[in-house]
């Protein structure tokens, strides 16, 4: 490929690593055209399903940060780039794995962390939205600028925070009050008052 092509392909791979919320690396050894036509469609629209080349991308990978994905960059693969929610991203891959197991999920990047294929399976697994939201409003207690906020929130940030939030609820549990004392303080007494009575006696 002539130097002046290779520069373009790398700069391609440069701007879908940037502009996406996730890319997935997969190996798609055996799989179809056919196949590989659904899952693009499966991703949802404004994701891809690119096939690439190890060497470019090795290059736009380090020059976005991402050198970790060095070593996932071995035999054919494919890059899941995944535009919107990455959550509905990794569970397309996941059902579509089931379904076609040469498909092989080997992990990549999600909101610019690089993960390894178990966390994109954990990803996948993620609980619906509308869960996670309501044990988001549960731990707030009521916080509702805070919960206005997340309702817009990428789904993997809402599920992050859930979790922070119910361990941080689990901290700060009050501890048990201590017992009141059994007996009241005994009365202050003065000589002056001991006198007093003593005078009082005495008058009797």
């Amino acid at each position: 490929m002539p130097t002046q092509a290779k520069a373009a392909v790398i700069d391609e791979i440069t701007e879908r690593f940037q502009n996406s919320s996730a890319a997935v690396l997969t190996e798609y050894r055996g799989l179809t055209v056919a196949q590989l036509t659904q899952l693009r469609r499966s991703l949802g629209a404004g994701s891809t399903y690119a096939v690439v080349k190890n060497t470019l991308t090795k290059r736009a990978a380090d020059s976005v940060g991402y050198s970790d994905l060095a070593p996932l960059l071995n035999g054919p693969t494919a890059i899941a780039f995944i535009e919107g929610d990455p959550v509905e991203g990794a569970k397309a891959l996941r059902d579509f794995a089931k379904a076609n197991p040469l498909l092989v999920v080997k992990g990549g990047v999600v909101d610019g962390r690089t993960v390894d294929a178990s966390e994109v399976t954990r990803l996948a697994d993620v609980e619906p939205r509308e869960v996670l939201l309501a044990k988001l409003a549960g731990a707030m207690k009521g916080n509702l600028t805070k919960a206005a906020g997340l309702f817009q929130a990428p789904l993997s940030q809402v599920a992050r925070l859930a979790a922070a939030l119910q361990e941080k609820k689990a901290a700060d549990a009050p501890a048990a009050e201590a017992p009141a004392a059994d007996d009241a303080p005994a009365a202050d007494t003065t000589p002056e008052t001991d006198a007093a009575a003593a005078d009082a006696a005495s008058d009797d």
